[in-house]
């Protein structure tokens, strides 16, 4: 009903502008998390551990400078909300989601609760994928298993395959339903 009801501005510029951008954060991130994989064979400080002597303000966190941490900064953001979607969309949590002005006070709290989870995990979350490398005001790189390689390597690999194959799967099966009803198949 939204998308009868959108004017066709919005139906052919905004919503193919958000989808490619969508597509455009999915694929930087995965190509970052591929360049940590490859770092992580190839060289131990490429490790999540803590920094030692952080000099802020001195040297740049990112390779790329000012454009490579403002690069950073929305990726995180782009992964704290596809984090937040994800889960609220899974099977599991999605009585969880709340309603119009008719949320009791149990589930606020399951979402409050939910959400500060969420986002606590989300520097150890970038940190181990190698999307920064900053502490983020804590300091996450005391936790032992950041530095146990498998672990990281694993983490890494999941997530950089996992997404590409939920990213080719979308993809497909948009372009495949959008060719099926170009060419009639679908009566």
């Amino acid at each position: 009903e939204l998308r009868h009801r959108a004017s066709p501005w919005q139906r052919n510029l905004g919503y193919p502008l958000a989808m490619l951008g969508l597509l455009a954060l999915t694929g930087i991130s995965v190509l970052i998390v591929c360049f940590h994989v490859l770092e992580l064979l190839l060289d131990d400080a490429a490790m999540p551990r803590g920094i030692q002597d952080a000099s802020l303000g001195q040297v740049s966190f990112s390779i790329f400078g000012s454009f490579g941490a403002a690069l950073q900064v929305v990726l995180i953001f782009y992964l704290m909300l596809s984090s937040v979607v994800g889960f609220y969309s899974s099977p599991l949590f999605t009585r969880l989601l709340p309603e119009r002005r008719d949320t009791p006070l149990t589930k606020i709290i399951g979402n409050c609760v939910s959400l500060l989870v969420l986002s606590s995990a989300l520097p150890v979350f970038s940190r181990t994928l190698g999307i920064t490398r900053f502490d983020l005001l804590g300091d996450f790189g005391r936790f032992d298993w950041l530095g146990n390689f498998y672990i990281v390597f694993l983490y890494n690999m999941g997530f950089a395959g996992l997404t590409t194959l939920c990213l080719v799967k979308r993809v497909s099966w948009a372009v495949q339903a959008e060719l099926i009803r170009a060419f009639g198949e679908d009566r």
